[in-house]
């Protein structure tokens, strides 16, 4: 009779095991599908570019994003994602100074410029995640348009717009049913904007680095 006993306590427990993996795999179904709205906070940090005999120096500063995701699927998501930030830039000369002047002309390199500007992102994104608890650990990657658009009141100057690669990766973090945090990264790559008619853009890659801190409302 031992082992009958031994025997039917495995297949119980093995009856259990089954059933709590099949519940465990059908939450997860259930929580894999999302729709949300998310307000974040970020900061830009940029790099400087040089090219043309131009030296381009974009200021860091901060922004804000706005973010509609909707997760199908672990591996399926999409969003679309406008970001607003300051995007100040300065130009300078870096070529070599001409040693023999111009007949009529000024000697030396041109004075450097710098352009007040505010700069506004749409993207389009794809969006992998994965619900673990509370917890759902997202990345992305898409592309969109960058424009950068002097403020008013400045002369010699010009709107840029750049299509730009988006990338990034981060965390929702669910504190209430439908409300969270979502800490992230997201990276800009685009080339460097004209927007001074003084001087000619670097015409170069640059990098945007955003890191994010933010809320998102779960429908």
């Amino acid at each position: 009779m031992k082992p009958t006993k031994a025997l039917l306590l495995m297949i119980g427990l093995a009856a259990f095991g089954c059933v709590a993996s099949s519940a465990q795999v059908g939450a997860a179904v259930r929580g894999a599908s999302q729709t949300d709205v998310a307000v974040s906070l970020y900061g830009a940090f940029n790099g400087a570019t040089s090219g043309n005999n131009t030296a381009q120096s974009p200021s860091n500063a901060a922004g804000g994003i706005v973010e509609l995701r909707y997760i199908g699927s672990p591996i399926v998501g999409f969003e679309a994602a406008y970001s607003f930030n300051r995007a100040n830039e300065d130009y300078s000369y870096n070529g070599a100074i001409p040693l023999v002047c111009p007949v009529g002309g000024t000697c030396g390199a041109p004075a450097p410029v710098s352009v007040h500007a505010n700069a506004h992102e749409i993207s389009g994104d794809w969006v992998a995640s994965l619900g673990i608890a509370n917890l759902r650990p997202f990345a992305l990657a898409g592309v969109g348009l960058l424009l950068d658009q002097p403020t008013s009141g400045q002369s010699n100057t010009s709107t840029s717009t750049k299509p730009v690669f988006v990338y990034g990766a981060g965390l929702d973090w669910g504190l209430l049913p439908h409300i969270g945090l979502r800490l992230q990264y997201r990276g800009n790559l685009y080339k460097a904007p004209d927007l001074t008619t003084l001087y000619t853009s670097t015409d170069a890659f640059t990098h945007t680095a955003e890191p994010m801190l933010g809320a998102y409302f779960r429908f």
